[in-house]
């Protein structure tokens, strides 16, 4: 476009009479007329929720085959990660099953104690109930943890069901320095450490009781009490009597 445009002017009936002529310049007037015109290659898209999704799936193909990986190799690496953790879980499993010379059995016991005394082997981690001729029943327990052993003669003085737990104040003080903060009193439950059942030896700290960590059969960890399976101390109680005499030896 070359040289000045005139705009007409003004309707008749301005109250100011005629007005003068408006004169825009070529520079003013393009890019009115530019915004004005719709470009012939401009094109409107329009894209549906499926269409969009089918595009961002082939953009995540897109980016993994950039970089070297297949919808195969994820799978197998899934796959892989899977298995890992299948292993791990088995692994952790046999380390927790209870060695079977730790289940309740009779055996062969020759002993000078009466019927219905138990004893408690420390080194061997047995316990007996003496149940007579040459035989008793034999269990697994776990036994005091070093500098916690003890040895002597005992007798059962209370039974409990799901007993409660009082941590000694010496126990709470030694777990603290090592980080773990025990409670005062535990009621009883399945997260109690006394387990389902408590055998109250003399006026001791010390019982014969089950566990919240059946694993720790056979082994030395406790602070001198006797813990048992759940199963096998709830076997074991019924057949000890108060009064009964427990030899820890």
């Amino acid at each position: 476009m070359g040289g000045a445009m005139l705009i007409a002017p003004a309707e008749a009936g301005s109250r100011y009479g005629e007005q003068p002529p408006v004169v825009l310049s070529p520079d003013l007037t393009e890019p009115w007329q530019l915004q004005l015109t719709t470009p012939r290659s401009a094109k409107v898209v329009t894209r549906s929720s499926k269409s969009f999704a089918r595009q961002k799936r082939q953009n995540r193909k897109n980016k993994r085959a950039k970089h070297g990986y297949s919808t195969s190799a994820l799978a197998t690496g899934a796959s892989l990660r899977t298995k890992k953790k299948q292993q791990r879980y088995s692994t952790t499993q046999r380390s927790r099953e209870l060695p079977k010379r730790f289940l309740p059995q009779v055996v062969e016991y020759n002993t000078n104690q009466k019927p219905g005394t138990i004893v408690i082997d420390t080194t061997s981690r047995y316990l007996y109930l003496v149940l007579g001729n040459g035989e008793a029943r034999r269990y697994g327990v776990g036994v005091g943890k070093q500098g916690f052993g003890w040895t002597g003669s005992e007798r059962v003085t209370r039974k409990a069901e799901w007993p409660s737990w009082r941590p000694p104040a010496e126990m709470i003080a030694r777990e603290r320095k090592k980080g773990r903060i025990l409670p005062a009193f535990m009621p009883g439950g399945v997260e109690n450490p006394m387990g389902a059942r408590g055998i109250y030896l003399g006026s001791t700290l010390y019982r014969i009781h089950g566990t919240n960590a059946p694993w720790t059969i056979g082994q030395a960890v406790s602070s001198g009490c006797f813990r048992m399976r759940n199963e096998d101390v709830s076997d074991l109680y019924p057949r000890v009597k108060l009064g009964a005499k427990v030899v820890v030896i």
